[in-house]
């Protein structure tokens, strides 16, 4: 980390006792924010991450706003695709489209190198100001897993199913297998790139992964995220792995060299750690919840931690992102409640 930053995330990440849970909201900068609805008003999302300044201001004000123990980077999954070959564009109530789906091993073998500097220099601009000027929290950069990353790239959009992308997984083995290892070569280079910027943890989202079932999760998924975690860990920051719907997916998640297996609200902490999750965790209240009353959302949160202090090493968060419609009010009290509440537990643990 470029400047003293408070630590208490990292020590969570890393698995070591803290004084309290420390937290932090997926998609936490922007969506429910009205400044950041105004700012979206004259910029799209692209347009706002090439601009450092901007882009360091959105990704900063949930800090100063809620008080979270994280910054995570402004930007979207598809940030380094365009640079790749990929046409891509982010269309509002729709999310991203592609004008060129990969069809068949010549689209595959089109797809050209990342360069950091020279293609994403934007985001390694945004990283330095906000790591060396602006955050006294550590920040954390992200990449989407190649999976999730090639469903975009196989349906040309989001999709409910995956068909295609599976279809293509089974039908051309060969094309996929290259795919994946294009994917992986690039996410390794975002990643590092991130992290000599100044970022100080790493997310790796896979966010529909969970479509798979774990036989084919092993077979044309797993070799590759072994292959990322195991030239990233090198970096020593520490590495969280997120998807959604993908309880499934927790323990061959647990096999990989990360730090952090991310759970959504379907899976419980204390389940997960029956099972045999044995890394810290983070999780996992439904963002639903938040739009429920103040005494329901206490409950929730309330179990989670009680769960999730159990064994050190836990982060409190979000099962997936916060929606548009969340009262920025709302995740400012549940922070102080988390920080409050776990402290008190924690402090009484230890005898205080």
């Amino acid at each position: 980390m470029s400047k003293q930053v408070k630590d208490t995330f990292i020590k969570a990440a890393k698995g070591q006792p803290t004084d309290y849970v420390p937290v932090w909201y997926m998609r936490q900068a922007g969506r429910s924010q009205p400044e950041y609805r105004a700012i979206k008003e004259k910029y799209s999302l692209f347009e706002i991450t090439h601009q450092p300044e901007l882009c360091a201001y959105v990704t900063k004000l949930p800090v100063d706003q809620y008080d979270v123990d994280a910054a995570v980077l402004y930007k979207d999954i598809m940030t380094p695709l365009p640079a790749i070959g990929v046409d891509v564009e982010i269309k509002s109530g729709i999310g991203p489209v592609i004008e060129n789906p990969i069809q068949s091993m010549d689209d595959v073998a089109k797809l050209g190198m990342l360069h950091p500097e020279q293609d994403i220099k934007y985001v390694l601009d945004t990283i330095k100001l906000l790591t060396t000027e602006q955050l006294d929290v550590p920040l954390i950069g992200f990449s989407g897993a190649p999976f999730t990353l090639a469903s975009y790239m196989i349906e040309g959009g989001p999709s409910k199913n995956y068909h295609k992308t599976k279809a293509f997984m089974y039908a051309k083995p060969e094309a996929w297998t290259t795919l994946m290892d294009k994917l992986g070569d690039m996410v390794i280079t975002y990643v590092k790139a991130q992290i000599q910027a100044g970022a100080s943890a790493i997310q790796i989202f896979d966010s529909w992964v969970g479509a798979l079932n774990v036989v084919d999760y092993r077979i044309f998924i797993k070799p590759v995220m072994e292959r990322i975690f195991s030239a990233l860990k090198d970096e020593n920051v520490p590495l969280i792995m997120h998807g959604v719907g993908a309880s499934h997916l927790a323990l061959e998640w647990n096999d990989l060299p990360l730090d952090v297996v991310g759970l959504d609200w379907r899976l419980p902490i204390s389940e997960a750690r029956k099972m045999g999750i044995k890394k810290a965790v983070q999780g996992n209240l439904d963002p639903a919840v938040l739009l429920a009353p103040w005494s329901v959302i206490e409950e929730r949160t309330k179990a989670i931690i009680q769960q999730g202090i159990k064994t050190p090493g836990f982060i409190f968060n979000l099962g997936h992102g916060v929606f548009p419609d969340v009262d920025p009010a709302v995740l400012k009290r549940l922070t102080g409640f988390i920080h409050d509440y776990s402290g008190d537990l924690l402090s009484k643990r230890e005898g205080k």
